[in-house]
């Protein structure tokens, strides 16, 4: 399985800071799907989503569109 983001918008694939690809085996592979959804926080990515791939590709998952952000600056409740 590789672990890649897609712009939701352009159905392109991350493969390195301003470039993106329309081939997914190009793309960037995160080492985990917190790492991918990590990577947009710290990066402000926004509009993209988390695709896991597989070699039978009519097993592919595509997560949510990942939250704008407004949900990412909200303050921690955490003490």
């Amino acid at each position: 399985m590789r672990i890649l983001l897609q712009a939701k918008a352009t159905d392109l694939y991350f493969k390195d800071v301003g470039v993106w690809v329309r081939n997914g085996n190009d793309a960037l592979d995160f080492v985990s799907s917190t790492a991918a959804i990590d990577f947009c926080v710290a990066n402000k990515l926004t509009d993209v989503q988390v695709v896991l791939k597989f070699d039978e590709h009519k097993c592919d998952i595509v997560l949510p569109e990942m939250p704008g952000p407004e949900f990412r600056e909200r303050p921690s409740t955490q003490p």
